[in-house]
């Protein structure tokens, strides 16, 4: 058994994080913190959660050593998580996963002496099992570069402008409410946002240039516009770009790419978010129109993008089977 806390377990990752923790079969929380709902029981915030646990949310950390902790895991805004490191001591053998966005560029990967290394398994498997900090992917990178890196390996990117859209659902805003995540807004409503501007940008081309590892990769252009949509949870993206390959070299390299891959899976038919919301599964299809690829795919974005992901980096990282914990079931209807 490994001890887990948590930084900021009151929102939606946090949440889906206690989840997926309480059956985890090798996995105890040790504690879960939230200055605003200290001493209030989990199940009082996340209210699914009655009868599974009786802990309660603490204000205050105990000692962050292997006496009482394993891992920590950062459920908290993005910021929050370098903030607690640069103010706290933290036992160079806990192992760290940040769920926010301090540590995924390579200029702010390295902290205290730690190096935190992208938490793509699909990318930086080998890495990942070695390392003892991590920085969990953005959910729409997350979806981007599944569909994407296989090509990039494959130095298909050369010149070449991807244009991306992608629609996300509110829960990827977050739970404090802002004007455009209140039911009456989304209902019946989507809406363009970020423009080419979206944070998760950057850790795309950075993925793109270290799968192509070549200095022309620079060149790489994205162009991503992404969507507010009318549904809870899920993303699906869709990157457009021009490609000579046939057909059937498209499908060797896809399936050679993810043939071993757990939650990675090619699909001959549309796909669909249903497939995989409530699953820590991206699914991927390929469609060929001329001379153009347009890649499609689909993750939740609180699990595959963002505390599924996370713990299937803690399970490479202890050394247990990357799927421990997540055989979950889509809802299928």
């Amino acid at each position: 058994m490994i001890k887990a806390g948590i930084i900021g377990g009151a929102g939606y990752t946090g949440g889906e994080l206690i989840r997926l923790l309480i059956n985890h079969p090798l996995v105890e929380i040790v504690f879960v913190q939230s200055g605003s709902n200290a001493g209030n029981l989990l199940s009082k915030v996340h209210q699914d959660l009655i009868g599974e646990t009786e802990i309660t949310f603490v204000a205050d950390c105990p000692p962050l050593t292997t006496e009482y902790i394993d891992v920590l895991f950062f459920c908290a805004g993005h910021g929050e998580a370098k903030k607690f490191v640069l103010g706290n001591e933290i036992a160079a053998d806990v192992k760290l996963i940040d769920i926010g966005n301090d540590f995924r560029l390579k200029e702010d990967a390295n902290l205290k002496g730690r190096q935190f290394i992208y938490g793509l398994p699909e990318l930086n498997r080998e890495l990942i099992k070695k390392a003892d900090s991590i920085a969990n992917p953005g959910c729409f990178a997350t979806a981007i570069q599944l569909g994407l890196l296989p090509f990039a390996k494959e130095g298909a990117f050369y010149q070449q402008e991807i244009y991306t859209t992608g629609i996300t659902g509110s829960t990827g805003a977050g739970q404090s409410l802002s004007p455009t995540s209140h039911f009456s807004w989304r209902s019946n409503n989507i809406q363009a946002y970020k423009t080419l501007t979206h944070q998760h940008n950057a850790e795309i081309k950075q993925s793109l240039i270290q799968a192509e590892d070549s200095i022309r990769s620079n060149d790489i252009s994205l162009n991503f516009v992404p969507w507010r949509g009318d549904f809870a949870r899920g993303i699906f993206v869709s990157s457009t770009f021009k490609c000579t390959w046939g057909k059937e070299q498209i499908l060797k390299v896809f399936k050679e790419a993810y043939k071993n891959e757990p939650f990675t899976k090619i699909s001959l038919e549309p796909i669909h978010l249903k497939q995989v919301v409530n699953t820590n599964k991206c699914v991927v299809n390929i469609e060929i129109i001329e001379d153009k690829v347009v890649v499609h795919s689909v993750i939740d974005n609180l699990l595959k993008g963002a505390s599924g992901q996370a713990l299937q980096n803690m399970n490479l990282m202890f050394g247990f089977e990357e799927t421990l914990g997540l055989k979950l079931k889509a809802a299928a209807f």
